[in-house]
């Protein structure tokens, strides 16, 4: 390693942040860069420990001692070289990855764990910097045609990693720019727009064609796809919202989360919002689900100047740090306080909402809501719950967000049309190894296949299905694999 008693002289620190305060009043990144000092101590913390576990931790099968290494000696090209070796999108993680590698940290059973995440971070914008990013355009042409259905961050690498085993590749997006998720899901005070750009340039000058406010099985034919296409991938996202079916859904200020963030998200980027405004300005706001789209609601419900927010959590409130149940190298299911909550928010755990109350005109005005009392079962983990006597009680509310998560990917359209087969949740059937559906040339990867889950995942998905669908169209593979046993191709 590059200094092997780092670890013993350096603690764990952090970017500064910009005071929340302050930062509410626009909606950019806040996070500053380290010094060079710094960065330098943070990447010497890394130690030799013999098995790193954060390899595992990964999704993505990072390299992390290597390029902490790298970082170490400055060797900046290096490092970015083993970065990108494994991630293609090292600036999407660095900022909005929950660093499941970092829970697997060595050094984190007991100290604080390595900086991975921001480490990650500073290497791509400092390769950005130095001019080390370059389009990386394929030595020789396949001449198959792969049509990627879905531009977030599964659908993106998906497509990197086919046009750089020489296929020609064409990702459809039902919006009007790309990126999926991480364009209009994800507010900009998290992921400034401009680094989607940034990358989607350096892939358009690699070859890949992008067709913007193409809904396949809408305004596309899904058979015209079939016939012109010998692989098809379907990345798109799991975007029916879970509802909350009780009492009063049907007043006005009662909205899913996403359409709230998707709105904002256009706001900033001057892009036309359509439909009714959602604003949070002078309202009493309650977010009803504790995730990170929950979180991404307070956020930008603070930055509207709401006068007050309350998040609502069905379970009981986490631990502060691990208990027996969750054993290190495991991910932690511990309490999270947000750069969100930071900027105010008052959080309860296990309650339940009873009904939206409306006034005469149909508008909402308060919710009612009760506490509830949980049992844990034998592994920990909470079992059922029942409602706790005499607690019922209403709160103010004229504007209520659903952030409960997602159930699975839209079924009209596409998925119908194709004909595709589901899994009991309602998502795309498709092995975890193969990646392919019950239609032989139609792949499916990411939130699409799995589920809602992490970009990291989705990244990774996106990585393995593209090393799939090349096997399929040419026998064998040389795209990078998370199994260090399978050959590689430098690209």
């Amino acid at each position: 390693m590059g200094k092997p008693t780092g670890f013993l002289e350096f603690t764990r620190e952090l970017p500064g942040k910009i005071a929340p305060r302050e930062r509410v009043q626009n909606y950019n990144e806040f996070v500053e860069r380290l010094s060079d000092t710094k960065l330098n101590e943070q990447s010497a913390r890394c130690m030799n420990c013999g098995v790193p576990f954060c390899h595992s931790g990964c999704p993505l099968g990072n390299v992390i001692p290597e390029f902490n290494d790298a970082v170490y000696h400055k060797d900046w090209k290096e490092a970015y070289e083993i970065l990108t070796s494994t991630n293609n999108f090292p600036e999407f993680t660095g900022r909005i990855c929950p660093a499941p590698c970092e829970s697997a940290c060595v050094l984190g059973i007991n100290q604080p764990p390595v900086a991975i995440e921001e480490i990650e971070r500073h290497i791509i914008e400092i390769a950005f910097d130095k001019g080390l990013v370059q389009a990386k355009t394929p030595r020789i042409r396949t001449g198959k045609k792969v049509a990627v259905i879905g531009s977030g961050p599964a659908g993106l690498a998906a497509a990197a990693q086919l046009n750089y085993a020489g296929h020609l590749v064409t990702v459809f997006e039902r919006d009007d720019v790309p990126g999926g998720l991480l364009r209009y899901g994800i507010p900009d005070f998290k992921l400034e727009k401009w680094v989607i750009d940034r990358r989607v340039k350096v892939m358009e000058e690699e070859g890949i064609t992008f067709q913007c406010n193409a809904n396949v099985g809408v305004n596309i034919s899904v058979n015209d796809l079939l016939r012109e296409y010998n692989a098809i991938v379907l990345a798109g996202g799991s975007t029916i919202p879970r509802d909350l079916n009780i009492p009063g859904r049907q007043l006005k200020g009662v909205h899913y989360a996403m359409d709230f963030l998707k709105q904002q998200n256009k706001r900033v980027s001057n892009r036309t919002v359509s439909g009714e405004d959602i604003m949070a300005t002078g309202k009493n706001v309650v977010v009803i689900g504790g995730g990170d789209t929950g979180s991404d609601c307070v956020g930008t419900s603070n930055r509207h100047g709401a006068v007050s927010i309350t998040q609502l959590e069905l379970m009981p409130k986490p631990p502060g740090e691990r208990t027996p149940y969750m054993p290190w190298p495991t991910y932690p299911m511990v309490l999270k306080t947000t750069s969100s909550h930071e900027e105010g928010a008052n959080r309860h755990w296990a309650i339940g909402t009873k009904e939206f109350v409306g006034d005469s005109n149909g508008n909402l005005k308060g919710l009612k809501l009760v506490d509830l009392q949980w049992s844990l079962g034998a592994d920990g983990r909470p079992g059922g719950f029942t409602e706790v006597p005499g607690s019922e009680r209403e709160i103010p509310c004229e504007l209520a967000f659903l952030a409960m998560g997602f159930l699975h990917p839209q079924h009209t359209g596409l998925l119908d049309d194709l004909g595709v087969e589901k899994d009991e949740r309602g998502n795309v059937k498709a092995g975890e190894k193969a990646f392919q559906t019950s239609i032989p040339k139609v792949f499916a990867a990411g939130d699409m296949r799995r589920g809602q889950s992490l970009v990291v995942w989705a990244i990774s998905e996106g990585r393995e299905c593209a090393r799939k669908v090349d096997e399929f169209l040419m026998g064998v593979s040389h795209l990078e694999s998370k199994d260090a046993s399978l050959p590689a191709l430098a690209v």
